[in-house]
């Protein structure tokens, strides 16, 4: 039954993301109306997340960036469908990097690189990221129980070139691209719940104590790895700009968590300035006290 219920779901994305996106956004309206409407997405951890992380906002406002976040989710779903039929040179016309320039100069000094960033504007267009820039780019991925979902997404991910490389094993391919004489940069999203049984350390973000992966800083120490941060920001509806801010290129002389702080807190900064573009959807803060 998976494997049926799969490949109905593969025909009709394929066909539907043969449609040019201003075409694909009509779909996006029916998912907004599903997602927030009928029957609701979610809408209890949408609603407590952003109640908990601005209590100075008032109910409508409350509301308002909710419908402005489901708005987005829904564009995100018809965005991440297309990627099964865009060309590399509309998403990069799409998805526009503003200074590639600053990575670039650190793999000119052969300094491997990572680039962190969160669940915020559409992350998933990220995996052109190479076509930029010098480095060979690797991302790290959570596989998935469902063989056939885990392929269809491990082969959109790497439709352009980019390594998808698991979890478990980005620190031996990391090792194993130095061996093979390749500067690499991986991308890592920051944001992700660490299971129980790995919280090592908690911050305040978005006021609330919150439990975070220590990966940025594990990885970068080792390897003493120049950290950028990339803020990516929705210009308007299917265009972006990712723009990188380094956070250090001397990782070993910082203090302990120093780092991951500095990552969250930029991550922070960027969703207070349109909370609507962050995954509200997510349950974030499902290990937290309290």
């Amino acid at each position: 039954m998976k494997a049926v219920l799969f490949y109905i779901f593969s025909i009709f994305t394929w066909l539907i993301a043969l449609l040019p996106l201003r075409v694909l956004y009509i779909f996006s309206y029916l998912l907004f109306f599903l997602f927030y409407y009928l029957p609701g997405y979610r809408k209890d951890i949408v609603s407590r997340n952003l109640k908990n992380s601005f209590p100075e906002k008032s109910e409508s406002e409350l509301k308002s960036i909710a419908r402005k976040f489901y708005k987005h989710l829904a564009d995100m779903f018809v965005e991440g469908v297309k990627l099964r039929h865009m060309s590399e040179k509309e998403l990069l016309k799409r998805y526009k990097y503003i200074n590639p320039e600053l990575v670039n100069l650190f793999y000119k000094r052969k300094q491997d690189a990572i680039a962190a960033f969160g669940h915020y504007g559409n992350w998933e267009w990220i995996i052109g990221m190479h076509k930029v820039i010098n480095y060979h780019a690797l991302t790290v991925y959570k596989p998935l129980h469902n063989k056939y979902f885990d392929k269809y997404f491990f082969d959109i991910r790497s439709k352009y070139g980019m390594e998808i490389v698991p979890m478990s094993s980005i620190l031996r391919r990391i090792i194993g691209c130095r061996k093979e004489g390749k500067n690499t940069i991986t991308a890592l999203v920051a944001d992700q719940t660490p299971p129980r049984k790995e919280i090592h350390y908690t911050i305040n973000f978005l006021n609330q104590e919150t439990p975070v992966y220590l990966g940025v800083e594990k990885i970068a120490t080792r390897f003493n790895m120049a950290v950028f941060f990339y803020n990516i920001r929705k210009v308007k509806r299917g265009y972006y700009e990712i723009e990188a801010e380094l956070l250090t290129d001397k990782p070993q002389e910082l203090k302990e968590h120093e780092l991951t702080r500095m990552h969250m807190e930029h991550l922070e900064k960027l969703i207070k300035e349109k909370p609507e573009y962050w995954l509200w959807s997510h349950r974030r803060w499902k290990h937290s006290k309290g």
